[in-house]
């Protein structure tokens, strides 16, 4: 009961704001509709400012991807409540619910991906130390540093190194990417094949969730076959188990100016 009084005065304190503000405030810019659709993850929403939401932007998964998309600008991925009024003051503007429900099919023929210009983290993509390959700008993340030992869940503080490139892919919108996972020659072909495949995928859905979509990525896993070091050290073997993240078409020495 308290979260639906919550949520009732977030709404009518949202339309109040739309009601003295200049028309069209959030026409302004374009918004990102593209997640949530069939066939892709289940979003989950987060933080003190959820039960605040609209009940269709709470309770559908194509609502749910619209708020995380759009609204979570620290990009912590938790909702707070100012965030939560904003995407109610959006929602009502544009999508003007009704009782039976948004159509959200009606936002399908156009998807739009915001461009939130150039705020990226540059000092931080400097740090990637990515190297020119033919394919692009590419960076390497060792094994160590993304999963445990022979498993492809990524380790607590993977999401934080891969952070400041999810903000440069946010902020550049027309940059597609391939994530190619390897392994060292431990194991049969046939266990390398497929743990490099899951790696690669768990590094894009690391992304995903983090507000970039997930189909400007290609994912490859080339097992044991692309060796950078000999796999009679261990050392050696620790380098080749690795996770390639490669800017397509983009050039590596962008990365070493401070603009």
């Amino acid at each position: 009961m308290q979260f639906q009084k919550q949520a009732f005065r977030a709404l009518a304190a949202s339309a109040a704001i739309l009601a003295t503000c200049s028309p069209a405030i959030a026409q302004q810019r374009n918004w990102d509709w593209s997640g949530g659709r069939a066939g892709d993850r289940e979003y989950r929403l987060v933080g003190a400012g959820v039960p605040l939401l609209h009940r269709e932007l709470r309770n559908t998964n194509r609502g749910r991807a619209f708020v995380m998309r759009n609204f979570d600008t620290n990009r912590d991925g938790r909702i707070n409540r100012r965030e939560a009024e904003r995407a109610n003051r959006v929602f009502i503007e544009i999508a003007r619910p009704s009782r039976g429900g948004f159509d959200w099919s009606s936002r399908d023929e156009v998807v739009v991906v915001p461009d939130r210009g150039g705020d990226w983290d540059r000092g931080a993509m400097r740090n990637y130390r990515f190297r020119q390959t033919p394919l692009g700008a590419t960076m390497t993340l060792q094994e160590d540093v993304l999963f445990r030992t022979d498993s492809a869940d990524l380790r607590q503080g993977a999401i934080e190194k891969l952070r400041p490139l999810a903000g440069y892919l946010r902020a550049n919108s027309g940059v597609r990417v391939a994530i190619i996972g390897h392994t060292d020659s431990r194991g049969s072909d046939a266990h390398n094949q497929v743990l490099s495949e899951r790696r690669a995928d768990s590094v894009r859905s690391a992304f995903d969730e983090m507000g970039v979509t997930r189909a400007r990525f290609r994912v490859e896993g080339h097992g044991e076959r692309e060796p950078v070091a000999t796999n009679n050290t261990p050392e050696g073997m620790r380098l080749n188990r690795r996770v390639e993240v490669t800017l397509l078409g983009q050039r590596a020495d962008r990365f070493d100016r401070d603009n």
